[in-house]
């Protein structure tokens, strides 16, 4: 009997020690997790939003299909992303953050080609970061599920780029052409 209670005291012990191991290590690994998602999303919701904005305001039909492009995929993304967060427990931002409105700001200062070219930098570089980001995400996340969406995801952003790199360099060589 007391053994039987030394083992039940220990095992109890045991799993107590391993119970606060496994939550100490979440929280520690779950902080670029959620950075991830967080910067992921205000990155997302800002595509949406400029997407939006070349879809009316692009000069040219192909950026326009571009932007509506950017729009739909973003919108896909973004709602997976905050089904992901919900279901984490993570909170995520629901605006674009400065930078971006900054950028949405400027654009809408611009018209015609100049419009056509600035949104089109700015789609190579928005981009290039999401790549980068989602693939250090994707190899180095902590989440088993994060890194399933991070890399479910990253093949998508990688056409993206591909598209906008072309159309950027479409843009660039018609305006040397007049």
């Amino acid at each position: 009997m007391k053994r039987a209670l030394v083992f039940a005291v220990l095992a109890v012990s045991v799993g107590w020690w391993l119970t606060g191991a496994a939550v100490g290590q979440a929280v520690k690994a779950n902080g670029k997790d959620q950075q991830f998602l967080r910067h992921a999303a205000s990155d997302g919701l800002a595509e949406v939003q400029l997407g939006q904005m070349a879809a009316k305001r692009a000069t040219n039909p192909e950026i326009q299909r571009f932007g509506q492009r950017m729009v739909t995929d973003h919108t896909k993304a973004n709602q997976e992303l905050m089904t992901l967060a919900q279901s984490k427990n993570i909170s995520i931002p629901t605006e674009t953050d400065k930078q971006h409105q900054q950028t949405a700001e400027a654009l809408a200062k611009k018209q015609g080609a100049s419009f056509d070219r600035e949104y089109m930098r700015h789609m190579v570089t928005d981009h290039e970061k999401a790549v980068q980001l989602f693939s250090t995400a994707a190899k180095e996340g902590h989440d088993a599920d994060i890194k399933a969406f991070a890399s479910q995801t990253l093949p998508t952003l990688q056409e993206h780029l591909q598209m906008a790199r072309q159309l950027t360099q479409q843009v660039g060589s018609m305006s040397q052409a007049r």
